[in-house]
């Protein structure tokens, strides 16, 4: 750090070179940098990882399936998502299976439920 001298007074101001500053500032900036590229790496992650808008979708159809408004076997696409409806018999007892499968993140959801 060097040192400035006034004239006729009795303290220093110490002061920075500009060596100095331009390290200080590329630091700051690399840090800023890597704080964005991981935050922004969190958020895709989280919006592409998200399955509330199959949940949400499953839950209507759960719905529509109490009220006898659907037809099985179903199937459809919804958001790149393949959803099938199937009924099975194990045990002398019916289950309707709901089946959300994800091709491009290899995701399956599954909901199952005994029918009356």
């Amino acid at each position: 750090m060097a040192v400035l001298k006034k004239l006729n007074l009795k303290y220093r101001l110490k002061g920075s070179t500009l060596m100095e500053t331009l390290v200080a500032t590329v630091l700051i900036v690399l840090i800023f940098v890597m704080a964005s590229m991981i935050l922004n790496n969190l958020f895709s992650n989280t919006i592409r990882n998200s399955t509330q808008a199959i949940d949400n979708h499953l839950n209507e159809l759960q719905y529509l399936h109490q009220h006898e408004q659907l037809r099985l076997p179903y199937s459809e696409t919804f958001q790149n998502w393949e959803i099938s409806i199937d009924r099975y018999k194990e045990n002398n007892q019916f289950y309707i299976e709901f089946e959300a499968l994800n091709p491009k993140t290899d995701k399956t959801i599954t909901i199952t439920q005994s029918e009356n």
